[in-house]
């Protein structure tokens, strides 16, 4: 989970609110301390920590407005506070033109390249026509790595193999471009933001006059984030931000705070290795997910790119009514396997977050679905559509027949007994649920 330890302190403080008979400034007192802890642990700026801490002190001295109770104005503003603690609002890169384009820079080692690449799968996966441009002659690899991307993503790769000069490389394609939506320009980097970089920069960014200049920068660097995005700012204007690596490091916080306070807003996020992930970075989601409230627009916005409508409300409706069997909890799980790991969209569904989910309940693999289907094909229609007749001879008559282990089997039939447990667990999250979802009703719109 992206920024897990942060995510389960925040929501610790939210269970302490609604746990609460009475909201007093010891208790208000209590909450900014757990907030201070929490994002300093993730390595957010010192002051950064402490004008968010004024700020929610000051505006818990309020009183309610009608029909919000003490207790959920506080929540409420928790979640303002820390929406725009993280840049308020979301920045959309609209493609108006033809082409768009959009020049990623940065330094070694931030994952440019393969942010190209996440990108281009990105904007294909809406409908539009995609290239990629290597413009990095520096590095030896860079060439081949984003040819490779292209290839595997589905996009047309435009570079010069030998060449040297990156603007005589986009000034060789620019005839071509008209054919794109999108051209994705990847520029060269170097370990800091030398004077050879700032002019090589300057020169291509003068020639390309991109509609967008995004700086790609890893989320380990924590607080240090915010030095370099304005030192990358002051260079080449830069118009947003795509902070990396964020799934895989404690800093995450500090990189995400330090950029939104530039003038470059974060635009996309990294959260994972594989092309698909990639998100549009929006704060009230971001937030909604990190205190456990769910995000359930960018779960529709996955669902949509691999599931029709009407599978989805088939597989709505069975799920939640816990009566599935064998074969229905596969169709499932491997619909929802497109959509990304089951830990990721559990963050989404409001309420579910703040669950304690079982860890192999949520890392199911695509080759454990492939050996499920197998032994699923050894098993009588009785059996799939009645679990619970599965005896230790039935199973092992199964796991002889489809090749499978014994293990594997009842690996099987206990996740869909743990997905009828979660089912029942989500129907009795009731005092959570209800509070966000009337707090979330009173939010204005947008939020």
């Amino acid at each position: 989970m992206v920024l897990e330890k942060l995510g389960d302190s925040l929501k610790n403080t939210l269970s302490k609110i609604t746990k609460s008979f009475f909201i007093d400034e010891k208790l208000i007192n209590e909450l900014v301390k757990d907030i201070q802890r929490a994002l300093l642990s993730s390595d957010t700026n010192v002051q950064l920590v402490l004008e968010l801490s004024r700020s929610i002190k000051e505006r818990a001295k309020e009183n309610p407005p009608p029909g919000i109770t003490k207790r959920e104005q506080l929540i409420k503003i928790v979640y303002e506070e820390l929406t725009n603690f993280l840049g308020k609002e979301a920045k959309d890169i609209a493609i108006t033109k033809k082409p768009t384009q959009i020049m990623l820079v940065g330094l070694f080692g931030s994952g440019k390249t393969t942010t190209a690449g996440k990108l281009a799968k990105f904007y294909k996966k809406r409908g539009y026509k995609i290239a990629v441009m290597q413009t990095d002659t520096w590095r030896p690899a860079a060439y081949e790595q984003l040819e490779q991307l292209a290839k595997a993503v589905g996009v047309d790769f435009l570079g010069i193999k030998k060449e040297k000069d990156p603007v005589t490389i986009y000034h060789s394609f620019e005839k071509k471009m008209g054919d794109y939506d999108v051209v994705l320009i990847d520029t060269a980097g170097r370990d800091a933001l030398s004077a050879e970089l700032i002019s090589e920069l300057n020169q291509l960014n003068a020639a390309v006059q991109a509609d967008e200049r995004l700086l790609v920068i890893s989320a380990d660097i924590g607080q240090a984030a915010q030095k370099q995005a304005q030192a990358f700012h002051d260079t080449c204007k830069v118009t947003g931000v795509i902070v990396t690596k964020l799934e895989g490091t404690a800093k995450g916080g500090g990189a995400l705070s330090a950029c939104a306070v530039t003038q470059a807003p974060i635009v996309f996020i990294g959260v994972g290795e594989k092309i698909d992930d990639l998100e549009a970075f929006h704060p009230q989601r971001f937030v909604g997910r990190l205190l456990g409230m769910g995000d359930i627009e960018s779960l529709l916005e996955k669902a949509r790119e691999v599931i029709t409508e009407k599978d989805a409300e088939k597989m709505q409706d069975k799920f939640l009514k816990g009566d599935f069997n064998l074969v229905d909890l596969y169709e499932q799980m491997r619909s929802l396997k497109k959509m990304g790991s089951f830990r990721k969209l559990i963050e989404m569904i409001p309420g579910m977050g703040s669950l304690q989910l079982p860890k192999e309940m949520l890392d199911v693999q695509e080759g454990k679905l492939e050996k499920w289907k197998y032994a699923m094909d050894s098993m009588t229609r009785e059996e799939l559509e009645n679990p619970e007749l599965l005896n230790a001879e039935r199973i092992d008559r199964i796991a002889a027949g489809s090749g499978a282990r014994v293990a594997e089997v009842r690996e099987l039939i206990k996740q869909h007994r743990q997905s009828k447990k979660l089912m029942k667990m989500f129907k009795g999250e009731k005092d959570m649920n209800k509070m966000l979802k009337q707090f979330q009703g009173k939010l204005p719109a947008g939020k």
